[in-house]
């Protein structure tokens, strides 16, 4: 426990607080950061250091990591940092089906399909001297898989049905959160397109190995979920950071975001409550607790929104007026979130 206390100071720079106080002010917390990136592990500082160094070339990028670790902030950062003069495009490659992502990526001319009404710009186009994005490219096909493969290498291509070249000036930057390595020895990844992916490799942390990091997160996201939710959550309890420190996080950076959006939804003041930490209906659980269950799916904010008006409802008994004081929320923006919603409580006025 001496040792985590260690870590829990050292992450945490306390000014208006003592030593021995409950409760943490986000306000008192220093992160290192680079725009939205935050950390002080040494995992942390040495991407710092790497991502400086990659912006400034025009390398293609390969950024591996878990789900949720955060991987397209690490893209839209070194493209922010980059020489680039065009937009970032980015596409999620498990997002779309193979038969529509060709057209997707390299574009179409009009008649070259049925239901090719037009002539359609691609994403390659699209990030013409700016930075192509491809999001989940172990799951690529591979038929195009080789397409890719041969616009790297040639740096031009053309629209499926067209027969003009297009060169490629966009800078390719992919993550995956598989092992490509495992991949291409299964058979299942191209080694050429891989050789070519991997020109720079940025390999991001899960949040499990960069707990001392987790107080500084939990400062960062609650100023963005504060701004987004017109909230005022500040301050969280020693206790609640310690077990949040303490949680495996399989979800990642994105998971402990959706938690504490859903506790600011619920909060009242500006104290985060741990009763508020809670997930699929069940309180959060610490890496000791016996076979925790964790859903990989995470509620949308319309989706927690949905659930505290229902909650709220059922606790007024349908009552209108007592909903828009608990929910902090005039009449009119209440009526407006229930045809949004489209609930219907029944109860008084």
């Amino acid at each position: 426990m001496e040792a985590f206390d260690v870590a829990l100071d050292r992450a945490l720079e306390v000014r208006r607080i003592s030593r021995g106080s409950d409760v943490v002010s986000v306000e008192s917390q220093r992160p290192f950061r680079m725009d939205d990136l935050v950390g002080t592990s040494p995992a942390m500082q040495q991407l710092f250091k790497d991502l400086g160094r990659v912006a400034a070339s025009h390398a293609t990028v390969l950024i591996q990591g878990e789900s949720g670790t955060g991987k397209e902030l690490i893209a839209r950062v070194i493209h922010s940092y980059s020489s680039a003069s065009r937009p970032f495009i980015a596409i999620n490659c498990s997002a779309i089906v193979d038969t529509l992502l060709e057209s997707e990526l390299f574009g179409h001319e009009k008649g070259s399909f049925t239901g090719a009404v037009a002539t359609k710009v691609g994403k390659f186009e699209l990030a013409d001297d700016g930075s192509l994005f491809l999001d989940e490219i172990g799951e690529l096909s591979q038929n195009l898989q080789a397409k890719l493969l041969r616009v790297l290498q040639e740096r031009e291509f053309e629209r499926v049905g067209g027969v003009k070249r297009i060169p490629v000036r966009a800078r390719i930057l992919a993550a995956t959160n598989r092992d490509l390595a495992s991949e291409v020895s299964a058979g299942r990844f191209r080694e050429d397109l891989y050789q070519r992916l991997k020109v720079v490799t940025l390999s991001l942390p899960p949040l499990r190995e960069r707990r001392d990091d987790i107080p500084l997160l939990v400062e960062h996201l609650l100023v963005k979920i504060n701004q987004r939710l017109h909230k005022n959550l500040r301050r969280v309890p020693r206790e609640t950071l310690e077990k949040l420190m303490a949680r495996e996080w399989p979800g990642n950076v994105r998971e402990l975001e959706n938690l504490l959006t859903r506790a600011a939804v619920l909060s009242q003041g500006d104290l985060l409550l741990e009763e508020h930490l809670v997930q699929n209906g069940e309180p959060a659980k610490a890496k000791a607790a016996a076979a925790p269950v964790v859903s990989d799916r995470v509620p949308t904010l319309d989706e927690l929104e949905k659930a505290h008006i229902e909650r709220v409802f059922t606790m007024t008994k349908g009552h209108k007026g007592r909903a828009c004081q608990i929910l902090g929320i005039s009449r009119p923006t209440l009526e407006r979130k229930l045809r949004k919603y489209r609930l219907a409580p029944a109860g008084e006025d």
